[in-house]
């Protein structure tokens, strides 16, 4: 029979592991955003301080400490980003009060939520250094101009385009790192970098072109161009996109290595582009602080179409929404922007706002 001493240890024992699990949550980096602006997040002291960074992100703090206010703009634009894109779905990224741990416990599941966090946070540490390094604010990078030449469709490439290389790189040392420390032989890490990796791959595949025309009396004679990236609401987009098709999937032995296969074998593996999660969903109805689930009660929610994205038979959980405390609001439904703006009576319509309920 086990001592009351040996009991008290084992339990020590286990609060230590979750504790040092919860250290190493990959998403934890994003608790910068907490810090105030006015406080310096590099140089070799400030680096250590700095709760949230795993011992090889802070490693990377001190080689690279420029480029971490960076990364402190990063962590507060996939916060906002988060928020924009799932503002009508049931978990809608609240965060936590206080905690490195900003969206709770639910990040520590293999969902979906954690899949579209991980791919949003890689691309705005890409987004925000590359911007870093347009702006000339980083001393190891500045613009991409190895695109020159002429092009195709008939205009020279030339101007400052965006280093997105030197920004992906760095996304790939900084976010992938607590990942290749646990190793790649299970499935939480090869999820977390598949994921890392598609959310950087949104930008890649989404870099736009814009132009200057040279000639007389704006001919358009010649045209320099240069690449630049897509602003990061159309990352969040195509993210948000990628996390309603993602693959369920399980790790899965293949020949001498691992990888994650479709859960399902009549679903067609996912692409380098795709996010992919291990676990299902919670339902997100119900208040539970410590995993970081608001619930729904007292959500506001569209209770006019059920067809809306902020529709309430989408928002609202179990019994519904409160029909008797709907407001009436004024929405312009037309097609001219100009009536929209003068405020035409004709192109009102109503819509009725419901909360939910417990």
């Amino acid at each position: 029979m086990p001592t009351v001493s040996s009991v008290n240890h084992t339990g020590r024992l286990l609060l230590l592991l979750l504790w040092a699990t919860h250290l190493s949550m990959a998403t934890n980096w994003l608790s910068l955003m907490r810090l105030p602006r006015s406080r310096p997040i590099s140089g070799v002291g400030s680096c250590g301080r700095l709760r949230g960074l795993s011992a090889g992100q802070v490693g990377v703090c001190r080689a690279r400490g420029e480029v971490m206010e960076s990364v402190r703009r990063a962590a507060e634009m996939v916060i906002e980003e988060c928020q924009h894109q799932f503002r009508n779905r049931r978990w809608n990224c609240s965060t936590t009060p206080r905690g490195i741990n900003v969206f709770g416990r639910v990040m520590n599941q293999g969902t979906r939520e954690a899949a579209f966090m991980h791919a949003l946070s890689s691309a705005a540490v890409a987004v925000a250094v590359t911007r870093g390094c347009s702006r000339g604010e980083l001393e190891r990078c500045g613009c991409d101009r190895k695109v020159r030449g002429l092009s195709p469709e008939g205009f020279q490439w030339s101007g400052c385009s965006d280093n997105l290389s030197y920004g992906v790189a760095f996304s790939q040392t900084f976010v992938d790192e607590p990942e290749r420390a646990k190793g790649t032989s299970s499935g939480r890490p090869l999820m977390n970098i598949h994921n890392n990796e598609a959310g950087r791959k949104a930008i890649l595949h989404n870099m736009q072109v814009e132009c200057k025309c040279h000639g007389v009396s704006g001919s358009c004679e010649l045209r320099t161009c240069w690449k630049v990236m897509p602003p990061f609401r159309r990352v969040g987009v195509v993210l948000k996109e990628r996390f309603d098709g993602a693959t369920e999937v399980r790790l899965t032995r293949v020949g001498s290595r691992t990888a994650l296969l479709p859960k399902d074998s009549q679903v067609k593996p996912p692409s380098a582009r795709d996010l992919v999660y291990l676990a299902p969903s919670p339902d997100f109805c119900k208040l539970d602080p410590e995993n970081g689930i608001p619930g729904t009660a007292g959500r506001r929610c569209n209770g006019t179409s059920r067809l809306a994205p902020d529709g309430c038979e989408l928002v609202c959980c179990g019994p519904g929404f409160r029909a008797g405390r709907a407001e009436v609001v004024q929405r312009c439904s037309c097609k001219f922007s100009w009536c929209c703006s003068v405020r035409c009576q004709q192109c009102k319509n109503t819509v009725l706002i419901h909360t939910c309920r417990e």
